[in-house]
């Protein structure tokens, strides 16, 4: 009597195409690398981005678009990828897709609150029940000048937003609506002044002179607005008007220099070693993926388990 296994010797058919057993069954398809997740995910399942043409799934994208909408303030949302070099932008109709109705809602309508408050020449009405966006005309020495409402017909400052009468000078505005490196000591004391980058205001009331902008990611001196951008090591304070005024002491800037040194010797040491030991184990590394050496040794690993004979056959 034998069991309805195949018999001794002889091989099992190949399963057909499509069929559950078979490899095409098995198979998700073509897959893309997400750099966010950093997995291998199905192309039905990730999104290209218009503007730079990089791919990532779409539920890190889903994340990333809901984080920069909550956090960003209305600011342009970009390739999440800080080393592309495109820094494409998402356009309305990717973050509508990507982002639920009421996120979306308030991404457009925070990204128009800012356009109006980062234009010399518009203002928001500053009547609570009005509210509208006013058009501003300033004057030609830089001052601030009388703005009409077209809707609740109030006449305010372009400055200081107050109720505007004749004579108004609106002095406690005057020197954040030009800022220049060029101010006298008692300007550099302001607690509020303006991004040289972007021109929001920012308040300052303790900490470093170093100043991040949180509007356009902008890096600067507090004291005299300088591009500190590229200046890692913070060397801007260490000769002229602003040394020895970054607000830490000169034993925690050595340390910061110190980490930052050390972590760029670190990176280059792990690098050099690495090198080498990913040259040898390459073929390794690359015999382990290779989907054909996989097939075959899984058809000999069935060819081996055929040829055994059945214990249950008489």
């Amino acid at each position: 009597m034998t069991s309805g296994g195949p018999a001794p010797g002889r091989e099992a058919p190949e399963p057909e195409p499509g069929t559950p057993g078979s490899a095409a069954g098995v198979r998700r398809g073509p897959e893309t690398f997400c750099r966010l997740c950093l997995s291998q995910q199905p192309t039905a399942a990730s999104k290209e981005l218009q503007g730079c043409k990089c791919i990532y799934c779409t539920a890190c994208l889903q994340q990333y678009v809901r984080l920069a909408i909550t956090d960003g303030g209305g600011a342009p949302i970009t390739c999440p990828d800080m080393a592309c070099p495109k820094r494409g932008v998402l356009t309305d109709s990717e973050i509508a897709s990507l982002a639920v109705a009421g996120l979306a809602e308030l991404y457009q309508r925070l990204k128009f609150e800012r356009e109006v408050k980062l234009d010399p020449n518009k203002a928001w009405c500053p009547v609570l029940e009005c509210q509208a966006v006013c058009s501003v005309q300033p004057s030609t020495e830089g001052r601030p000048a009388a703005v009409p409402c077209p809707t609740c017909r109030a006449v305010f400052c372009s400055g200081c937003r107050g109720p505007w009468h004749d004579g108004h000078a609106c002095p406690e505005r005057q020197p954040m609506i030009s800022p220049s490196p060029s101010h006298e000591s008692s300007d550099t004391d302001m607690s509020i002044k303006q991004c040289p980058m972007c021109g929001i205001y920012i308040e300052r009331n303790q900490g470093c002179a170093q100043m991040l902008c949180k509007s356009c990611k902008h890096t600067f001196c507090w004291y005299c607005l300088q591009n500190l951008d590229g200046d890692i090591f913070l060397r801007h304070y260490d000769k002229g008007p602003c040394r020895n005024k970054l607000g830490h002491s000169r034993a925690s800037v050595m340390w910061n220099r110190t980490q930052v040194v050390g972590i760029l010797v670190g990176v280059s040491i792990i690098v050099l070693v690495t090198s080498p030991l990913l040259l040898l184990a390459s073929p390794c590394i690359l015999c382990c993926m290779c989907k054909p050496c996989s097939r075959k040794k899984k058809k000999k690993k069935k060819k081996r388990e055929h040829s055994r004979p059945d214990p249950s056959t008489s």
